[in-house]
Protein backbone atom coordinates (compact mmCIF):
# COMPACT_ATOMS: atom_id res chain seq x y z
CA UNK A 1 0.00 0.00 0.00
CA UNK A 2 1.38 3.60 -1.00
CA UNK A 3 1.26 6.08 1.36
CA UNK A 4 2.16 9.81 0.95
CA UNK A 5 3.63 11.58 4.56
CA UNK A 6 3.09 15.08 2.51
CA UNK A 7 -0.65 14.25 1.99
CA UNK A 8 -1.43 13.19 5.37
CA UNK A 9 0.34 16.01 6.89
CA UNK A 10 -1.07 18.29 4.10
CA UNK A 11 -4.63 17.33 4.93
CA UNK A 12 -5.22 17.26 8.53
CA UNK A 13 -4.84 19.60 11.72
CA UNK A 14 -1.71 19.34 13.58
CA UNK A 15 -1.25 16.73 16.36
CA UNK A 16 0.21 16.34 19.66
CA UNK A 17 3.38 14.75 18.13
CA UNK A 18 3.58 16.93 15.89
CA UNK A 19 3.46 20.30 18.24
CA UNK A 20 6.30 18.64 20.65
CA UNK A 21 8.42 18.27 17.28
CA UNK A 22 7.75 22.15 16.39
CA UNK A 23 8.65 23.18 20.61
CA UNK A 24 11.83 20.82 20.86
CA UNK A 25 13.36 21.93 18.05
CA UNK A 26 12.46 25.88 18.86
CA UNK A 27 14.16 24.83 22.32
CA UNK A 28 17.62 23.77 20.12
CA UNK A 29 17.18 27.04 18.43
CA UNK A 30 16.65 28.98 21.14
CA UNK A 31 19.87 27.32 22.88
CA UNK A 32 21.52 27.95 19.38
CA UNK A 33 20.90 31.93 19.96
CA UNK A 34 22.42 31.73 23.62
CA UNK A 35 25.37 29.68 22.55
CA UNK A 36 25.82 31.59 19.55
CA UNK A 37 25.55 35.27 21.59
CA UNK A 38 27.35 34.29 24.49
CA UNK A 39 30.91 35.28 23.02
CA UNK A 40 29.16 39.28 21.50
CA UNK A 41 28.15 39.31 25.41
CA UNK A 42 31.25 38.72 26.81
CA UNK A 43 33.57 40.53 24.50
CA UNK A 44 33.56 43.53 26.51
CA UNK A 45 34.91 42.11 29.19
CA UNK A 46 37.42 39.68 27.67
CA UNK A 47 38.44 42.72 25.95
CA UNK A 48 39.14 44.69 29.25
CA UNK A 49 40.63 41.71 31.10
CA UNK A 50 42.88 40.52 28.24
CA UNK A 51 44.00 43.71 26.68
CA UNK A 52 43.11 42.33 23.30
CA UNK A 53 42.54 44.77 20.11
CA UNK A 54 39.24 44.70 17.95
CA UNK A 55 40.91 42.78 15.35
CA UNK A 56 41.93 40.04 17.52
CA UNK A 57 37.97 39.50 18.32
CA UNK A 58 37.26 39.58 15.07
CA UNK A 59 39.03 36.76 14.45
CA UNK A 60 37.45 35.13 17.73
CA UNK A 61 33.49 36.03 16.12
CA UNK A 62 34.89 34.65 12.53
CA UNK A 63 36.14 31.15 14.16
CA UNK A 64 32.79 30.50 15.68
CA UNK A 65 31.38 31.36 12.34
CA UNK A 66 33.68 29.17 9.82
CA UNK A 67 32.66 26.27 12.59
CA UNK A 68 29.15 26.48 11.85
CA UNK A 69 29.84 26.92 8.28
CA UNK A 70 32.32 23.63 8.55
CA UNK A 71 29.29 22.01 10.74
CA UNK A 72 26.35 23.01 7.95
CA UNK A 73 28.33 22.33 5.06
CA UNK A 74 30.18 18.52 5.92
CA UNK A 75 28.21 17.41 9.08
CA UNK A 76 24.58 18.74 8.77
CA UNK A 77 24.22 16.30 5.56
CA UNK A 78 24.93 13.73 7.32
CA UNK A 79 21.30 13.74 8.56
CA UNK A 80 19.78 12.65 5.33
CA UNK A 81 21.58 9.35 5.82
CA UNK A 82 21.48 8.66 9.98
CA UNK A 83 18.37 10.59 10.64
CA UNK A 84 17.68 14.37 11.92
CA UNK A 85 17.36 13.34 15.31
CA UNK A 86 20.40 11.54 15.57
CA UNK A 87 22.18 14.49 14.00
CA UNK A 88 20.72 17.02 16.48
CA UNK A 89 21.32 15.04 19.39
CA UNK A 90 25.20 15.00 18.04
CA UNK A 91 25.17 18.38 17.71
CA UNK A 92 23.27 19.66 21.03
CA UNK A 93 26.46 17.14 22.81
CA UNK A 94 29.10 19.24 20.96
CA UNK A 95 27.50 22.39 21.42
CA UNK A 96 27.50 21.75 25.37
CA UNK A 97 30.71 20.69 25.93
CA UNK A 98 31.97 23.18 23.62
CA UNK A 99 31.01 25.82 24.89
CA UNK A 100 31.66 24.70 28.72
CA UNK A 101 35.75 24.15 28.10
CA UNK A 102 35.17 28.01 26.37
CA UNK A 103 35.28 28.80 30.04
CA UNK A 104 38.71 27.27 30.53
CA UNK A 105 39.99 29.52 28.00
CA UNK A 106 43.44 31.31 29.10
CA UNK A 107 44.24 32.87 25.72
CA UNK A 108 42.88 34.18 22.24
CA UNK A 109 43.95 30.55 20.69
CA UNK A 110 42.17 28.54 22.94
CA UNK A 111 39.06 30.92 22.72
CA UNK A 112 39.46 30.21 18.72
CA UNK A 113 39.70 26.76 19.02
CA UNK A 114 36.41 26.25 21.40
CA UNK A 115 34.31 28.75 19.19
CA UNK A 116 34.99 26.91 16.60
CA UNK A 117 33.85 23.60 17.99
CA UNK A 118 30.89 24.83 19.27
CA UNK A 119 30.04 26.26 15.65
CA UNK A 120 30.30 23.02 14.03
CA UNK A 121 27.67 21.93 16.57
CA UNK A 122 25.64 24.82 16.06
CA UNK A 123 25.45 25.14 12.20
CA UNK A 124 24.30 21.20 12.27
CA UNK A 125 21.51 21.86 14.55
CA UNK A 126 19.79 24.79 12.31
CA UNK A 127 20.06 22.70 9.58
CA UNK A 128 18.60 19.87 10.86
CA UNK A 129 16.01 21.34 13.30
CA UNK A 130 14.82 23.14 9.70
CA UNK A 131 14.58 20.36 8.07
CA UNK A 132 12.71 18.17 10.62
CA UNK A 133 9.91 20.62 10.95
CA UNK A 134 9.75 21.45 7.19
CA UNK A 135 8.94 17.66 7.12
CA UNK A 136 6.25 17.21 10.03
CA UNK A 137 4.27 20.47 9.16
CA UNK A 138 1.19 21.24 6.51
CA UNK A 139 2.38 23.10 2.96
CA UNK A 140 0.04 25.62 3.44
CA UNK A 141 1.70 26.93 7.14
CA UNK A 142 5.58 25.11 6.40
CA UNK A 143 6.71 29.03 6.13
CA UNK A 144 5.26 29.98 9.24
CA UNK A 145 6.41 27.03 11.64
CA UNK A 146 9.84 26.87 10.22
CA UNK A 147 10.33 30.47 10.67
CA UNK A 148 8.79 30.27 14.17
CA UNK A 149 10.96 27.67 15.30
CA UNK A 150 14.24 29.43 13.94
CA UNK A 151 12.38 32.15 15.99
CA UNK A 152 13.80 30.37 18.79
CA UNK A 153 17.19 31.57 18.20
CA UNK A 154 16.83 35.96 18.73
CA UNK A 155 15.15 34.35 21.76
CA UNK A 156 17.95 32.71 23.03
CA UNK A 157 19.91 35.61 22.40
CA UNK A 158 17.60 38.17 23.96
CA UNK A 159 17.50 35.30 27.68
CA UNK A 160 21.48 35.15 27.33
CA UNK A 161 21.46 39.03 27.23
CA UNK A 162 19.75 39.37 30.17
CA UNK A 163 21.59 36.80 32.18
CA UNK A 164 24.94 38.14 30.95
CA UNK A 165 24.12 41.61 31.92
CA UNK A 166 24.19 40.71 35.37
CA UNK A 167 26.45 37.49 35.57
CA UNK A 168 29.26 39.17 33.74
CA UNK A 169 29.38 42.35 35.87
CA UNK A 170 29.82 39.78 38.84
CA UNK A 171 31.16 36.59 38.65
CA UNK A 172 33.19 37.18 35.42
CA UNK A 173 32.49 36.33 31.75
CA UNK A 174 33.40 32.25 32.11
CA UNK A 175 30.92 31.96 34.62
CA UNK A 176 28.27 32.91 31.96
CA UNK A 177 30.15 29.89 29.63
CA UNK A 178 29.72 27.52 31.96
CA UNK A 179 25.87 28.26 32.74
CA UNK A 180 25.27 28.29 28.78
CA UNK A 181 27.35 24.96 28.38
CA UNK A 182 25.20 23.24 31.51
CA UNK A 183 22.10 24.57 29.89
CA UNK A 184 22.69 22.57 26.80
CA UNK A 185 23.93 19.51 27.93
CA UNK A 186 20.39 19.15 29.54
CA UNK A 187 19.13 19.72 26.47
CA UNK A 188 20.17 15.84 25.79
CA UNK A 189 17.49 13.77 27.40
CA UNK A 190 15.26 15.93 26.23
CA UNK A 191 16.23 14.96 22.20
CA UNK A 192 16.31 11.79 23.64
CA UNK A 193 13.38 10.71 24.72
CA UNK A 194 10.93 13.19 23.13
CA UNK A 195 11.81 14.22 19.85
CA UNK A 196 10.44 11.94 17.07
CA UNK A 197 12.38 11.50 14.08
CA UNK A 198 10.91 12.12 10.63
CA UNK A 199 8.56 10.08 8.91
CA UNK A 200 9.34 11.15 5.86
CA UNK A 201 13.17 10.23 6.55
CA UNK A 202 11.51 6.84 7.27
CA UNK A 203 9.69 6.13 4.58
CA UNK A 204 11.94 7.45 1.45
CA UNK A 205 15.21 7.19 2.86
CA UNK A 206 14.32 3.65 5.08
CA UNK A 207 16.69 2.82 6.97
CA UNK A 208 17.02 -0.64 8.81
CA UNK A 209 13.40 -1.32 10.46
CA UNK A 210 11.72 1.49 8.61
CA UNK A 211 8.33 0.53 7.96
CA UNK A 212 7.78 -0.61 11.66
CA UNK A 213 9.39 2.89 13.01
CA UNK A 214 6.98 4.53 10.58
CA UNK A 215 3.81 2.53 11.61
CA UNK A 216 5.01 3.41 15.07
CA UNK A 217 4.54 7.29 14.26
CA UNK A 218 1.37 7.08 12.62
CA UNK A 219 0.13 5.30 15.58
CA UNK A 220 1.03 7.70 17.51
CA UNK A 221 -0.08 10.93 15.29
CA UNK A 222 -3.67 8.50 15.22
CA UNK A 223 -3.25 7.67 11.90
CA UNK A 224 -3.74 4.28 10.01
CA UNK A 225 -0.94 2.15 9.97
CA UNK A 226 0.92 0.69 6.00
CA UNK A 227 1.78 -2.81 5.39
CA UNK A 228 4.41 -2.14 3.32
CA UNK A 229 7.06 0.99 2.55
CA UNK A 230 6.21 2.89 -0.73
CA UNK A 231 8.55 2.35 -3.61
CA UNK A 232 12.21 3.66 -2.55
CA UNK A 233 12.82 6.92 -4.50
CA UNK A 234 15.77 6.07 -6.91
CA UNK A 235 19.13 7.80 -5.54
CA UNK A 236 20.78 10.48 -7.72
CA UNK A 237 24.74 9.26 -8.34
CA UNK A 238 26.91 11.11 -6.24
CA UNK A 239 27.31 13.21 -3.61
CA UNK A 240 24.01 15.02 -2.34
CA UNK A 241 26.13 17.87 -3.14
CA UNK A 242 25.87 17.32 -6.73
CA UNK A 243 21.88 16.54 -6.99
CA UNK A 244 21.40 20.72 -5.07
CA UNK A 245 23.65 21.74 -8.47
CA UNK A 246 22.08 19.47 -10.72
CA UNK A 247 19.10 20.71 -13.49
CA UNK A 248 16.52 22.63 -12.06
CA UNK A 249 17.89 22.91 -8.97
CA UNK A 250 21.12 25.05 -9.75
CA UNK A 251 20.19 28.65 -10.61
CA UNK A 252 17.89 28.92 -7.43
CA UNK A 253 20.55 27.18 -5.65
CA UNK A 254 23.12 29.52 -6.62
CA UNK A 255 20.63 33.05 -5.86
CA UNK A 256 19.72 31.28 -2.82
CA UNK A 257 23.11 31.22 -1.60
CA UNK A 258 23.93 34.53 -2.98
CA UNK A 259 21.22 36.07 -0.86
CA UNK A 260 22.26 34.32 2.45
CA UNK A 261 26.12 35.33 1.43
CA UNK A 262 24.94 38.84 1.42
CA UNK A 263 22.62 39.04 4.76
CA UNK A 264 24.58 36.97 6.66
CA UNK A 265 27.58 38.98 6.34
CA UNK A 266 25.33 42.27 7.65
CA UNK A 267 23.64 40.00 10.39
CA UNK A 268 26.73 38.75 11.98
CA UNK A 269 28.38 42.11 11.77
CA UNK A 270 25.90 43.86 13.68
CA UNK A 271 24.73 40.26 15.80
CA UNK A 272 29.15 40.60 16.99
CA UNK A 273 29.30 44.25 17.14
CA UNK A 274 26.32 46.04 18.37
CA UNK A 275 27.46 45.65 22.28
CA UNK A 276 30.98 46.69 21.43
CA UNK A 277 30.60 49.52 19.25
CA UNK A 278 27.61 50.54 21.86
CA UNK A 279 30.53 50.26 24.71
CA UNK A 280 32.69 52.20 22.72
CA UNK A 281 30.33 54.99 22.15
CA UNK A 282 30.90 55.80 26.22
CA UNK A 283 27.69 53.52 27.30
CA UNK A 284 28.76 51.08 30.17
CA UNK A 285 28.99 47.07 29.49
CA UNK A 286 25.62 46.48 31.29
CA UNK A 287 23.69 49.27 28.68
CA UNK A 288 25.77 48.35 25.88
CA UNK A 289 24.67 44.16 26.25
CA UNK A 290 21.14 46.03 26.46
CA UNK A 291 21.47 47.19 22.75
CA UNK A 292 22.35 43.64 22.22
CA UNK A 293 19.80 42.52 23.67
CA UNK A 294 16.62 45.23 22.18
CA UNK A 295 18.24 44.23 18.81
CA UNK A 296 17.33 40.57 19.11
CA UNK A 297 13.61 41.44 21.00
CA UNK A 298 13.10 43.18 17.68
CA UNK A 299 14.25 39.80 15.83
CA UNK A 300 12.15 37.72 17.74
CA UNK A 301 8.92 39.68 16.50
CA UNK A 302 10.27 40.23 13.00
CA UNK A 303 10.61 36.44 12.88
CA UNK A 304 7.20 35.80 13.47
CA UNK A 305 5.88 38.46 11.21
CA UNK A 306 7.75 37.70 8.20
CA UNK A 307 6.50 34.44 9.02
CA UNK A 308 3.07 35.46 8.76
CA UNK A 309 2.65 37.46 5.68
CA UNK A 310 5.13 35.10 4.07
CA UNK A 311 2.15 32.20 4.63
CA UNK A 312 0.22 34.99 2.74
CA UNK A 313 1.68 36.56 0.46
CA UNK A 314 4.79 34.87 -0.52
CA UNK A 315 8.10 34.44 0.95
CA UNK A 316 9.85 36.26 -2.07
CA UNK A 317 7.86 39.50 -1.69
CA UNK A 318 8.00 39.36 2.38
CA UNK A 319 12.02 38.53 2.61
CA UNK A 320 12.92 41.18 0.04
CA UNK A 321 10.94 43.55 1.62
CA UNK A 322 12.15 43.31 4.86
CA UNK A 323 15.81 43.12 3.91
CA UNK A 324 15.32 46.21 1.63
CA UNK A 325 13.86 47.99 4.22
CA UNK A 326 16.46 46.95 6.41
CA UNK A 327 19.23 48.46 3.88
CA UNK A 328 17.74 51.58 3.86
CA UNK A 329 17.32 52.08 7.89
CA UNK A 330 20.75 51.39 7.98
CA UNK A 331 22.13 53.94 5.61
CA UNK A 332 20.03 56.60 7.71
CA UNK A 333 21.13 55.28 10.99
CA UNK A 334 23.69 58.56 11.58
CA UNK A 335 20.76 60.22 11.67
CA UNK A 336 19.41 58.48 15.07
CA UNK A 337 23.16 59.21 16.82
CA UNK A 338 22.52 60.70 19.93
CA UNK A 339 18.78 60.55 19.34
CA UNK A 340 16.69 58.72 22.65
CA UNK A 341 14.90 56.63 19.86
CA UNK A 342 18.34 54.78 19.47
CA UNK A 343 17.18 51.53 21.26
CA UNK A 344 14.25 51.01 18.67
CA UNK A 345 16.18 51.72 16.04
CA UNK A 346 18.27 48.45 17.25
CA UNK A 347 15.23 46.98 17.96
CA UNK A 348 13.81 47.92 14.10
CA UNK A 349 17.20 46.80 12.82
CA UNK A 350 16.73 43.26 14.09
CA UNK A 351 12.90 43.28 13.35
CA UNK A 352 14.17 43.68 9.63
CA UNK A 353 17.50 41.94 9.11
CA UNK A 354 16.51 38.65 10.98
CA UNK A 355 12.94 38.59 9.75
CA UNK A 356 14.12 38.77 6.36
CA UNK A 357 17.19 36.15 7.06
CA UNK A 358 14.99 33.45 8.69
CA UNK A 359 12.25 33.60 5.97
CA UNK A 360 15.82 31.92 4.13
CA UNK A 361 15.71 29.31 5.71
CA UNK A 362 12.25 28.63 4.72
CA UNK A 363 13.30 29.06 1.11
CA UNK A 364 15.78 26.04 1.63
CA UNK A 365 13.71 23.69 3.41
CA UNK A 366 11.17 24.10 0.87
CA UNK A 367 13.11 24.07 -2.24
CA UNK A 368 14.62 20.70 -1.73
CA UNK A 369 13.33 17.22 -1.46
CA UNK A 370 13.39 14.76 1.81
CA UNK A 371 16.01 12.49 -0.14
CA UNK A 372 18.58 15.90 0.40
CA UNK A 373 16.51 18.38 2.41
CA UNK A 374 19.08 19.00 4.97
CA UNK A 375 21.84 18.96 2.80
CA UNK A 376 20.64 21.17 0.89
CA UNK A 377 19.73 23.78 3.38
CA UNK A 378 23.07 22.63 5.34
CA UNK A 379 24.76 24.12 2.16
CA UNK A 380 22.39 27.04 1.62
CA UNK A 381 23.46 28.02 5.54
CA UNK A 382 27.08 27.07 4.55
CA UNK A 383 27.78 29.08 2.24
CA UNK A 384 25.84 31.89 3.80
CA UNK A 385 28.33 31.50 6.97
CA UNK A 386 30.97 32.19 4.75
CA UNK A 387 29.30 35.70 4.43
CA UNK A 388 29.13 35.68 8.52
CA UNK A 389 32.66 34.57 8.55
CA UNK A 390 33.87 38.11 6.25
CA UNK A 391 31.11 40.62 7.83
CA UNK A 392 32.40 40.41 11.77
CA UNK A 393 36.40 40.68 10.44
CA UNK A 394 35.32 43.13 8.01
CA UNK A 395 33.63 44.87 11.01
CA UNK A 396 37.00 44.52 13.10
CA UNK A 397 39.05 46.25 10.54
CA UNK A 398 36.85 48.82 9.94
CA UNK A 399 36.20 49.97 13.57
CA UNK A 400 39.96 49.80 14.49
CA UNK A 401 40.61 52.51 11.78
CA UNK A 402 38.42 54.37 13.82
CA UNK A 403 34.99 54.39 11.45
CA UNK A 404 32.20 55.38 13.38
CA UNK A 405 29.16 53.35 14.13
CA UNK A 406 27.08 55.34 11.07
CA UNK A 407 29.90 55.01 8.72
CA UNK A 408 29.76 51.28 9.67
CA UNK A 409 26.43 50.65 9.21
CA UNK A 410 26.19 52.94 5.85
CA UNK A 411 28.84 50.30 4.18
CA UNK A 412 26.71 47.24 5.37
CA UNK A 413 23.89 48.90 4.62
CA UNK A 414 24.60 47.65 0.57
CA UNK A 415 24.83 43.71 0.95
CA UNK A 416 21.53 43.78 2.71
CA UNK A 417 19.85 45.89 -0.04
CA UNK A 418 21.86 43.30 -2.37
CA UNK A 419 20.24 40.65 -0.86
CA UNK A 420 16.65 41.47 -1.34
CA UNK A 421 17.01 42.20 -4.55
CA UNK A 422 18.52 38.74 -5.05
CA UNK A 423 15.85 37.04 -3.49
CA UNK A 424 12.98 38.82 -5.34
CA UNK A 425 14.92 36.95 -8.50
CA UNK A 426 14.75 33.37 -6.88
CA UNK A 427 13.46 30.99 -9.65
CA UNK A 428 12.64 27.99 -7.90
CA UNK A 429 8.78 26.91 -8.83
CA UNK A 430 8.49 25.51 -5.51
CA UNK A 431 9.01 29.36 -4.31
CA UNK A 432 6.19 32.11 -4.40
Amino acid sequence: MEVSPRTLLDKQSLTGLQYAIVFICWLMNMLDGMDVMVISYAAPAIAKAWQVSPEALGIVFSSGLFGMTFGALFLAPFADTIGRKSMILLSAAIMGISIYLTSQASSIGFLIAFRFLSGIGIGSMLASTAALVAEYTPDKTKDFWVSVVIGGYPVGAVLSGLVAARVIPVSGWQTMFQLAGMATLVALPIIYFFLTESLEFYLKSQPPNALAKANLILARMQRNTITSLPTKPVRRQGIPLTSILADEYKIPTIQLWVALFLSFATLYFLTSWIPKLASSAGLSIELAIYAGTVFNVGAFFGIVTQGYFSSRIGLKKTIGIFLIMTGLLMATFSLFKGSSVLLLVFGLLGFGIQGGFVGLYAVAARMYPTEFRTTGVGWAIGMGRLGGIIGPAVGGVLIGMGLSMGTNFLIYALPTILAGIMTLYVSSPKIR
